[in-house]
C-alpha cells in the first residue's frame, strides 16, 4: 500500500489508516504509532516551533497547556459527528481523534526537546496509551508487528467492528476497568449507549455533546500523562481513575445545540400527527420520511461545515 504523500491533509491520512488497519486490525495500536511517527512528526515538530515563535515569554508547562488544549479541542470538532445517516462515518471519524491524539502526544515529546521523528516516539506512543507496560515491550510489539504477515480478516464487516471497537479503547470512549464494576453500573452505560445509538438515528447531533465529553476527558488525561511521561514523572495507568474534567463552554453549546436539534423531529412528529396526514393510507410511511429527511438534512449541513473547517485548517 502506497504511503500518502508528506503533507496529505488530515483526510486522506485518515483513509489511508483505516484501509492499513483493515487489512490488519490486530496490529492496531502499533500501526498507528508508527503511521503518527512517521507522517506527524514533522508537523508536531513545526507546530510546537511555532509556538515557541508567537510566545517566546511561553514556559514549557504552559506551551504543554497549550497543546494538550489544542489537541483535546481538535479531536471533539473533527471526531465527535458519527450519528444518523452518517453512522457509516464512525472509523473515519475515530480514526482522525486518534491521529489528532497522536500528534498532541508528539508535540509534548517535543515541548521537552524530543525529537518527534524518531522512531523511539512510537515505542513510547504505546506506553502512554497504555497498549503495553514499558518502551521494551512496545518496542519488541512494533518489530513483531513489522515482521509479521497479518492473517486475512474473517470479513470485512467483522473487521470493521473490530477496529471500530479497538479504537474506541484507544481513543478513551470505551474504558476496560480493571477495578470491580457493579453489575448496575454496567447495564446503566449499556443503556446509555444504546438509547444515544437509537435517538441518533433521527437527531444526529446527539451525538455531540455524548463523544464532545468522553474526547474531552480522553484527551485531557492522555494530554496530562504524556506530559508526565516525558518529565520523566509517574503516570497513572488509563484505567485508573484521574480527576475529572469539568465541561467547558464548548460542551455546553454541543448539548444546546443537540437539544435543539431534537425538537425538529419532535415537531415534525407533531406537525404530521395535528394535520392527520397519510401516505399511502397510514401516517407511518410519512413519519419516516419526514425523519429520515431531517436526519439527513442536519446532518449533511453539519458535515459539510465541519469538512471546510477541515480543510481551511489543513
Amino acid at each position: 500500500m502506497e504511503d500518502p504523500p508528506v503533507n496529505a491533509p488530515a483526510s486522506a491520512l485518515s483513509r489511508f489508516v483505516l484501509r492499513a488497519a483493515l487489512a490488519d486490525p490486530a496490529h492496531l495500536p502499533e500501526l498507528l504509532a508508527n503511521f503518527a511517527v512517521h507522517h506527524l512528526g514533522q508537523r508536531a515538530a513545526a507546530s510546537v516551533a511555532r509556538a515557541r515563535e508567537e510566545h517566546p515569554e511561553a514556559g514549557d508547562a504552559e506551551l504543554s497547556a497549550m497543546v494538550i488544549a489544542r489537541g483535546r479541542r481538535i479531536s471533539q470538532s473533527e471526531g465527535a459527528f458519527v450519528g444518523g445517516p452518517f453512522t457509516v462515518l464512525v472509523p473515519f471519524a475515530f480514526c482522525t481523534a486518534l491521529l489528532t491524539q497522536s500528534r498532541m502526544m508528539l508535540e509534548l515529546a517535543a515541548v521537552t526537546g524530543r525529537e518527534p521523528t524518531e522512531g523511539a516516539r512510537a515505542a513510547e506512543l504505546l506506553v502512554i496509551q497504555g497498549v503495553y507496560g514499558d518502551e521494551r515491550q512496545a518496542a519488541a510489539a512494533l518489530e513483531a508487528a513489522a515482521a509479521a504477515r497479518p492473517d486475512a480478516p474473517p470479513g470485512r464487516i467483522a473487521a470493521l467492528l473490530r477496529v471500530v471497537k479497538r479504537m474506541a479503547h484507544l481513543l478513551g470512549v470505551v474504558t476496560t476497568e480493571q477495578r470491580p464494576v457493579s453489575t448496575a453500573s454496567r447495564v446503566g452505560r449499556w443503556i446509555l449507549l444504546v438509547g444515544v445509538l437509537l435517538i441518533g438515528l433521527v437527531a444526529p447531533l446527539v451525538w455531540l455533546p455524548f463523544l464532545g465529553y468522553s474526547y474531552h476527558r480522553a484527551g485531557q488525561e492522555l494530554g496530562e500523562r504524556a506530559w508526565a511521561y516525558y518529565r520523566g514523572e509517574a503516570t497513572a495507568r488509563p484505567s485508573q481513575p484521574t480527576r475529572p474534567v469539568r465541561a467547558g463552554p464548548a460542551q455546553v453549546a454541543a448539548a444546546l445545540r443537540t437539544l435543539l436539534t431534537l425538537l425538529l423531529p419532535i415537531g415534525a412528529v407533531l406537525l404530521v400527527a395535528a394535520t392527520d396526514a397519510t401516505l399511502a393510507g397510514s401516517q407511518y410511511p410519512l413519519l419516516a420520511i419526514v425523519l429520515v429527511t431531517l436526519s439527513t438534512g442536519v446532518g449533511t449541513i453539519w458535515y459539510l461545515r465541519r469538512r471546510h473547517r477541515r480543510q481551511a485548517a489543513d
